[in-house]
């Protein structure tokens, strides 16, 4: 049994183009014509990913977007018709893991929808559906100790972070973000370099879903954001995780 998957778009030939090919991948899927109709299927299934049109008729996907991250880190793809900044912007800062802009191709969508699906520890072979420690970072360090740092502790094969023992509620992208830069302290990430190993996509030199997760991070670890203790910024390069603040 594959992932659940909701795809809301008011265009029915993307949704049945959506359908068919995350079916293919042996995924179930529900389909909304609304952003009323997405929530409901959210409530009712719980699926492990949404894909999202921005604009949809009674509620658009960034009310649902943002309904959804109030109580619920489930991943979610926003699609838009319009590939202007503001719009990336504002789905990413709602909370959206990543974002297409339309037109897309199907394909791409499954690469992108598996790639989260791997990072959450689903499977992407003939075995689709189990569980296991698939997210890149976690192959990479299968066994590894929590990471401490003063009042900062990641716990990777968790995926749970606390903040002064409090527990902290990243996405999925947030936690491999937050997970690659403490792997290498004092190591500093270009933001092309970010994209490639946490979204594991080409994105044609677009970097801002890395600045707005960054952003996004920061408000929820930091206990300044707009001075943060953990997570440097490399003017005109991109980001480090400040080594000075690591536990012995």
């Amino acid at each position: 049994m594959g992932a659940c998957i909701v795809v809301a778009d008011d265009e029915r030939n993307i949704t049945d183009v959506c359908r068919r090919y995350l079916e293919r991948e042996g995924n179930t899927v529900w389909v909304a014509e609304n952003g009323e109709e997405a929530l409901r299927l959210w409530r009712e299934h719980r699926p492990d990913l949404l894909v999202l049109d921005l604009m949809m008729p009674k509620v658009d996907g960034l009310e649902v977007c943002d309904t959804i991250r109030q109580t619920d880190d489930t991943p979610i793809i926003i699609l838009t018709a319009r590939g202007e900044e503001a719009d990336r912007l504002l789905g990413l800062t709602m909370g959206a893991d990543d974002y297409m802009t339309k037109p897309f191709s199907p394909r791409e969508l499954v690469l992108r929808v598996n790639n989260i699906l791997r990072r959450m520890g689903w499977k992407n072979d003939a075995a689709v559906g189990e569980r296991d420690v698939g997210s890149k970072a976690l192959e990479e360090a299968e066994g590894e100790k929590a990471i401490h740092y003063e009042g900062l502790s990641i716990f990777p094969q968790e995926r749970r972070v606390t903040v002064q023992q409090a527990d902290i509620e990243l996405t999925v992208t947030e936690f491999d973000l937050l997970y690659l830069l403490a792997t290498y302290p004092g190591k500093v990430f270009s933001r092309s370099q970010l994209l490639n190993q946490v979204w594991d996509i080409a994105y044609d030199g677009d970097t801002t879903t890395v600045t707005v997760h960054v952003r996004r991070l920061r408000e929820k670890i930091e206990p300044n954001p707009s001075d943060p203790r953990w997570i440097k910024t490399v003017w005109g390069i991109g980001y480090k995780l400040d080594s000075k603040g690591i536990a012995p």
